[in-house]
């Protein structure tokens, strides 16, 4: 029978031993040094002052009372030194780094995960929550490739449901885009996180839809006009309108409205015109009253012209006739086409 324990190497009381005590105080001194471990830090030189109890991992290239013992366990005892060899699988707390330590061999080691680690919720410098069960506080996240490609996968369970990435300033919804709802590839917009707008959507079969794109076909009431020259003329019905084109103030000549541009930017404007009779006539469409923007010039029948212009927010849209003719007005007749490009 060996003399002391398979893994601690405590001694054993022999039958008939003279002063059992001593032998049973070394087996008390190395339990108290190896049980609940506690590294206070990794050293060379044992510490000037070092408390009693205090545990040390005695690093290569020891010195002093600890030459020789490099790779063990120092224990501060009764005022002497007791190493221990540790073996491995043991377990310890580091205070140099404040965690929990695992003895592989040579060296002790942060305690690996298992293999495939399952967490109800985890949060990283920040405290997760039932709905945020992963939650993460950094400058910034990386996802990258291990070998190839890396897909990042946002699953919904119904096409109602949502599948989508919240973009929001101080806690406040301000874009999103995703699966909102529908199965549409949607970007949202929103002010005040409450009320949000789509502004573009792409349908599962691959077709863009701008809801909000400034857009109009406008017109004036149908019917048939000899304007005046100088006269102008405005619109009464809106067709195909979106993204707050409207009608402003009556002009004073009493044919319709001014078009009020609902948004700063760059429009295709198409300018058709329908004259029944004409000794030469001409119609400019006007920004403001005053700048020119498209015009026709001809005899009777139908002539269009089309121009690319940057309008203002706020701007509006009027008609002006010069010559002596009669227009037929209307949709399909003369009107005008609108678009923010």
């Amino acid at each position: 029978m060996s003399d002391t324990t398979v893994n601690l190497a405590l001694p054993y009381i022999k039958p008939a031993q003279a002063q059992k005590h001593v032998t049973h105080n070394e087996a008390l001194q190395a339990l108290d040094a190896a049980v609940q471990l506690v590294l206070a830090a990794r050293l060379t030189a044992p510490p000037a002052s070092p408390a009693e109890g205090q545990c040390f991992w005695i690093l290569p290239g020891a010195t002093e009372d600890w030459a020789g013992r490099e790779g063990r366990l120092a224990v501060r005892q009764d005022g002497a030194w007791i190493f221990i060899a540790p073996r491995t699988g043991w377990l310890c707390y580091d205070r140099t780094d404040q965690r929990l330590k695992v003895f592989t061999g040579p060296e002790w080691t942060d305690i690996p995960l298992p293999a495939q680690p399952q967490v109800s919720a985890l949060g990283i410098a920040m405290t997760p929550n039932a709905t945020n069960r992963l939650a993460v506080s950094a400058p910034a996240s990386l996802f990258t490739h291990a070998g190839t490609d890396h897909r990042l996968k946002i699953n919904k369970a119904t096409a109602s449901d949502t599948a989508s990435l919240l973009f929001q300033s101080d806690w406040q919804g301000k874009a999103e885009l995703g699966l909102a709802g529908d199965d549409r590839f949607a970007i949202k917009v929103s002010g005040d996180g409450g009320l949000w707008t789509t502004a573009l959507a792409i349908t599962p079969e691959g077709r863009v839809l701008m809801d909000q794109r400034p857009r109009v076909r406008a017109a004036r009431t149908s019917g048939s006009l000899s304007p005046a020259a100088g006269l102008l003329t405005g619109f009464d019905d809106l067709f195909f309108v979106g993204g707050g084109f409207s009608l402003g103030a009556a002009l004073a000549s009493g044919h319709g409205h001014e078009l009020v541009v609902p948004a700063a930017g760059t429009y295709l404007l198409a300018l058709n015109v329908r004259a029944q009779t004409s000794s030469g006539h001409g119609v400019t469409l006007q920004a403001n009253g005053t700048s020119d923007i498209a015009a026709v010039n001809g005899a009777a029948g139908t002539q269009s012209a089309t121009a690319i212009a940057s309008l203002a927010q706020g701007d509006v849209l009027t008609l002006a006739h010069s010559g002596t003719a009669q227009l037929l007005f209307g949709y399909g007749h003369t009107e005008i086409n609108v678009v923010m490009l």
